[in-house]
């Protein structure tokens, strides 16, 4: 089966640890300016978007709360159709698509808050690796992460 490599537009995102959440929103926030998107106490976590929504985000996580253990996560930035063609292509390829929790899946997921198309999947060193696409729709908190088909079956 021949497909396609996906065409990735640029980063959207990229992943720090660090050592006291709090210390480093106030150094983002009020030192270089970022807007706090939204922190997540109970996973010791906090994302700012760089620029506006559809530009860029940092994702702030206090030492060892990522989702999949992680400690080195990037994110592509791509069109919605290339997300959605990305488990099919991956799969092509012999890389497991993954859910946000590192479950395998064979369908992008939707993250409600922002909304936001993601496919993840790891590197040959266990890197999170991610397809992203912000999705033009209203935010949706309650919708949690879930298959793109229940997004589309709300």
């Amino acid at each position: 089966m021949n497909h396609n490599i996906p065409r990735i537009d640029g980063i959207y995102e990229t992943h720090l640890t660090v050592a006291d959440l709090d210390r480093s929103i106030s150094f983002y926030r009020d030192i270089l300016g970022l807007e706090l998107a939204r922190k997540f106490d109970d996973r010791r976590i906090a994302f700012f978007w760089v620029g506006d929504k559809m530009k860029g985000m940092i994702g702030l996580w206090e030492t060892g709360s990522g989702p999949m253990r992680m400690r080195l996560h990037l994110a592509f930035r791509m069109e919605v159709e290339e997300v959605l063609a990305s488990a099919a292509f991956l799969t092509s390829r012999g890389v497991q698509p993954l859910g946000f929790r590192g479950d395998p899946v064979s369908e992008a997921e939707v993250i409600g808050w922002m909304p936001a198309l993601s496919q993840y999947f790891a590197d040959p060193d266990g890197h999170s690796i991610e397809f992203i696409a912000v999705l033009d729709e209203v935010a949706d908190q309650t919708f949690g992460v879930g298959p793109y088909s229940k997004w589309l079956a709300r």
